[in-house]
């Protein structure tokens, strides 16, 4: 007779399962980074490509605009052929695509140049607005009790005011309105955005194990700061500049459109040629259309790009 095998016990069946898991061979992959995981979606989502796109263009066009201007912008080519009556705006030819403007400037030199001036104004506006931020941020969050409370009232009374009309006033308050104080405008509205931020994640920053493993060991209150707590706070802080610097463009040039921006129009910028649009917007209206478009499609490329940037680095977005 052949002899049958008998049941296998619970124990016989976890040993073999033991083994089975031990003699498995594991991926022995090593993990990845925040900012690694997060390029790893971005660069599979089409609306961060578009957003990247439009905005590195716009970058290496406003570096490279005066050497690939067909024409000087402050020069009058089309000059003899602006008539006061019958044709005020010379409209496009040979070697002058886009046509001029009421005074024989070549339009698409313009915009070109002005390129560079509009990043000039966002960035510069951004960056000072992004140091205030940081600075007030940091105290609040830092110190906490009564700094915290004075910094937030400050905030608070800076929020309450709209954006457009606060940089407006401190525009309007120069002696004469220049580039610069352009850049100031707009960088003291965006200072209470970044200062909210930054000492709300520094708050959160405050309460972690590795700063309070910090604290027990003895370690400086600027080390813990500086080393422990600002470098872990400054990633939503740095997507919301990307946010930031697309609605610096676009107050820019509603500045600049009414007049407080630069007054030099030999060095052209968009919102500055929109203003200036306006007298022949019924009959031209194609000398505020082009500015208003490279406006909208360059801000629109800030904005997705960090709206993207923001979701890969959410953890609640990537649940």
């Amino acid at each position: 007779m052949t002899d049958q095998p008998g049941p296998v016990s619970y124990a016989d069946r976890r040993r073999a399962r033991i083994d089975e898991l031990a003699a498995h061979s594991f991926d022995d992959t090593p993990g990845v980074s925040l900012i690694a995981s997060a390029w790893r979606r971005l660069r599979r989502n089409p609306i961060f490509l578009i957003g990247l796109f439009i905005t590195v263009s716009f970058v290496v066009l406003a570096i490279i605009s005066p050497w690939i201007a067909p024409h000087d912008p402050a020069a009058a080519p089309l000059l003899d052929k602006v008539r006061a009556q019958s044709n005020p705006v010379p409209g496009p030819e040979p070697g002058f695509p886009l046509g001029g403007d009421d005074r024989g400037r070549d339009l698409l030199s313009r915009l070109l140049v002005g390129s560079r001036q509009t990043l000039i104004v966002g960035v510069f506006a951004t960056l000072l607005g992004l140091l205030g931020g940081l600075v007030l941020g940091i105290l609040a969050g830092t110190f906490g009790g009564w700094v915290d409370s004075l910094v937030m009232r400050i905030v608070d009374v800076m929020l309450s005011i709209p954006g457009i009309l606060l940089a407006f006033t401190i525009a309007a308050l120069a002696a004469r309105p220049s580039q610069l104080t352009l850049i100031i405008a707009i960088a003291t509205v965006q200072v209470p955005i970044f200062a909210r931020l930054l000492r709300g994640s520094m708050l959160g920053q405050r309460a972690s194990d590795h700063v309070l493993a910090a604290r027990a060991l003895g370690v400086k209150q600027r080390a813990i700061v500086f080393r422990h707590m600002l470098p872990n706070s400054l990633g939503p802080v740095i997507v919301q500049a990307t946010l930031v610097l697309a609605v610096a463009i676009i107050d820019a040039a509603a500045l600049s459109f009414l007049g407080l921006g630069n007054p030099d129009d030999r060095q052209p910028e968009w919102g500055q040629m929109l203003g200036k649009s306006q007298e022949f917007f019924n009959s031209f209206p194609h000398l505020a259309v082009y500015p208003a478009v490279c406006i909208i499609v360059v801000a629109l490329g800030f904005t997705l790009m960090g709206e993207s940037l923001r979701e890969a680095l959410d953890p609640k977005a990537r649940r």
